[in-house]
């Protein structure tokens, strides 16, 4: 179907929220969704390991993660590994050519702040590597964005790079909470690695298993809960006021369907249609 948004759309779908049910905090959100969901994440975060060893597959990887985690956290069904290989079928030329410039891109800083890190010193060291750790920075944010732009809407590679990297600076407040949950998250696990000296081999491989059962759709959907919002007020919301009749069942398939409040006698003359998140 012609038009902005790029979907898959399936006709199943999850219970949905009540919108008269008392609202949750988004973290508590968050958790509720990641444990209701969690043994089909297992599965997912297997094959999504799998398909990334290769690292000019990883893009195949990341968009396919990147939908199941995206229908999830909109309370959308997922048909899990079905959905995934779909994803990845219908993006497969996106998803490759991504995957091998972000490979490319990561593996360059690296290379640079190894040079910069054992090859100079002074004030050229510290130059070089805090601008080396600012980009790092900039394109990790990008890539939170830069899959769902990808599976989300007709975009060309160019434009999926070009608004995933205004996004960094739009959205700064949840991109710096995402970012920083990961870092402790890493943080956390060397510090165990350090403070357990004696078991070292045993924490290695605990955390190990850890990552690969739960880390990736861990990830993906929380990204999913601190970028989606500023992709709908940016993007869709916009889209949608300019062509409001325009793409119906994509809309459909993100869950920002509009809904009708119940109109009462105080809140009568202020009553609208909006969309419920």
């Amino acid at each position: 179907m012609a038009g902005l948004f790029g979907l898959f759309n399936y006709e199943k779908e999850g219970p949905g929220i009540s919108k008269n049910g008392p609202k949750k905090h988004g973290f508590v959100v968050f958790f509720e969704t990641f444990f209701r969901n969690f043994w089909k994440f297992i599965t997912i975060n297997l094959v999504y390991c799998l398909i990334s060893l290769p690292l000019f597959t990883n893009g195949f990887a990341n968009v396919g993660i990147t939908h199941v985690a995206r229908n999830t956290a909109r309370d959308k069904h997922s048909f899990g590994l079905s959905d995934f290989f779909d994803t990845i079928k219908k993006n497969k030329k996106q998803a490759l050519i991504a995957g091998i410039i972000n490979s490319f891109v990561y593996l360059l800083m690296g290379a640079n702040l190894f040079f910069y890190w054992f090859y100079t010193k002074g004030i050229m060291q510290s130059i070089g590597i805090g601008f080396i750790i600012a980009v790092f920075f900039i394109f990790t944010i990008m890539c939170y964005y830069l899959w769902t732009l990808i599976i989300t809407f007709n975009y060309t590679l160019k434009q999926a790079y070009s608004n995933s990297f205004r996004f960094v600076f739009v959205n700064l407040k949840y991109n710096l909470l995402c970012f920083f949950v990961n870092v402790l998250l890493l943080a956390a696990a060397i510090a165990l690695v350090f403070l357990l000296p004696n078991y070292f081999l045993i924490v290695l491989t605990v955390e190990f298993m850890l990552y690969i059962a739960i880390y990736p759709c861990f990830n993906a959907l929380l990204i999913q809960f601190c970028t989606f919002h500023s992709i709908k007020k940016y993007i869709i919301d916009p889209y949608y006021e300019e062509h409001p009749d325009e793409d119906l069942d994509k809309r459909h398939d993100l869950g920002l369907d509009p809904v009708v409040e119940e109109v009462t006698s105080d809140d009568e003359e202020d009553s609208d249609v909006i969309f419920e998140d």
